[in-house]
């Protein structure tokens, strides 16, 4: 069954038929080579996949790769999607533009693309997990994966003998420690709204269930429930922080923390190349949040960064996995994972960059969970809702608030839901 009722939500939130001069794509290029397009949403990559694209158009006689990494892929793929425009492949992050995308029909199912059977299963149960209602077929194929948790100073650990914490009373013990040295346990840039959802994750996934939202869609629980205590740790560990979060962004704290301002930067591996921009030499080494008061209910916030997916209107499928095959390649996967400092989503015998080594544990065994965030509609603004919370400080006027909102900004999905849930 699809949410017919619902299934152009995802565009309708972002109709902005706007002059954007894009060109559409054709199925054929010059001299009678198929043209495959791509239009992949992560620009700090670009270089890479400029590299790709021209590598593979020497290698090939029958196909012409061209790949798009505009700075606004999102706006530009739904605006193409509205004038039904559609590249072949699009790549974009396993978040809930890909759960829209998914209902409204507009990706291929791939089930029979065999390069699946080389993803870790984890990161395609996380994209099932996305879907607004179970949807026969596979549409996506994880490329890479980020992880969150907590970056710190390895130096300044070794130097001072601090050890890992394992769980939530080991932390409070740790920065406890910390401060008793006169140093900043954590850097915060809460100045930017979306930087509070990086510890807010990471909690949330060892606290609360990993399909809270699709709980609470089928009226099984309330956020209310579920966030409280995330809500109270997050507040716990602002005390660790710099006295005014609120006045510095996420620039400011990578800059902080790269100068050994802090001990400790709650936040994902994206952070680490603008880190590294301002210290080079900074020795970083990452743990996975210990939020839970028992270490092993404790799981990796790692969540799918990279995705490819197949159009359904892609009149040349097979041209496509040809290009799928490329992109899968160790030797190209592996260049990105160097570049990124990402988590590979496929097998295969891949080097994760040395300061993930804290977290390699949890990546080698599959125990990681996505971020919360990844199932929130971007009209709820969770970011400035959890900054204004750490502001105010007050959990209950926090948790009513989300769980009225869920009410207002998800009512067609929760509808949806619920209607399948009769049938099913």
């Amino acid at each position: 069954m699809k949410g017919k009722g619902i299934r152009y939500l995802g565009l309708a939130l972002c109709c902005i038929v706007t002059a954007l001069g894009v060109q559409g794509c054709g199925n054929s290029g010059d001299g009678g080579k198929t043209k495959i397009e791509i239009v992949q949403y992560k620009p700090e990559a670009a270089g890479y996949f400029d590299a790709l694209e021209e590598e593979f158009n020497a290698a090939h006689d029958d196909i012409e790769l061209k790949i798009m990494s505009p700075n606004d892929a999102m706006v530009i793929l739904k605006t193409r999607f509205i004038r039904e425009d559609y590249p072949d492949i699009i790549g974009i992050g396993g978040d809930i533009n890909y759960s829209y995308f998914v209902d409204a029909e507009i990706l291929a199912d791939i089930s029979d693309y065999e390069g699946l059977k080389d993803i870790k299963q984890a990161y395609l149960d996380i994209d099932e997990a996305l879907e607004l209602v179970p949807t026969e077929g596979t549409y996506a194929i994880p490329y890479v994966a980020n992880a969150a948790g907590i970056l710190y100073n390895k130096d300044m650990f070794e130097e001072h003998g601090w050890e890992i914490p394992e769980n939530w009373g080991e932390l409070q013990s740790l920065c406890a420690d910390i401060q008793s040295e006169g140093i900043l346990p954590f850097y915060f840039g809460f100045k930017d709204t979306w930087t509070c959802l990086a510890p807010w994750n990471s909690m949330a996934v060892s606290l609360a269930p990993a399909d809270v939202t699709k709980q609470v869609n089928k009226g099984e629980t309330t956020f209310a429930k579920e966030y409280e205590e995330v809500s109270e740790k997050y507040l716990d560990l602002l005390q660790y922080g710099v006295d005014d979060p609120f006045a510095y962004g996420y620039n400011d704290a990578c800059t902080a923390f790269a100068r050994g301002e802090a001990a400790m930067y709650p936040i994902g591996s994206y952070a680490i190349p603008q880190i590294l921009s301002v210290n080079p030499d900074l020795n970083i080494d990452s743990f996975v949040m210990p939020a839970n008061d028992e270490a092993d209910k404790n799981t990796l916030n790692s969540g799918i960064d990279l995705q490819f997916c197949v159009t359904a209107e892609c009149k040349n499928k097979e041209a496509a996995y040809e290009v799928l095959d490329f992109l899968y390649e160790q030797e190209n996967m592996q260049k990105y994972i160097d570049a990124q400092n990402a988590v590979p989503c496929k097998e295969g015998d891949f080097e994760i960059s040395p300061m993930l080594a804290g977290m390699k544990e949890y990546i080698d065994a599959g125990n990681m969970t996505d971020f919360q965030d990844h199932y929130y509609p971007s009209e709820m603004a969770v970011d400035a809702q959890i900054q204004t919370f750490l502001i105010q400080k007050d959990v209950d006027a926090f948790l009513q608030k989300f769980d009225k909102d869920w009410l207002r900004y998800n009512r067609d999905i929760i509808r949806m839901v619920q209607e399948y849930e009769k049938q099913h």
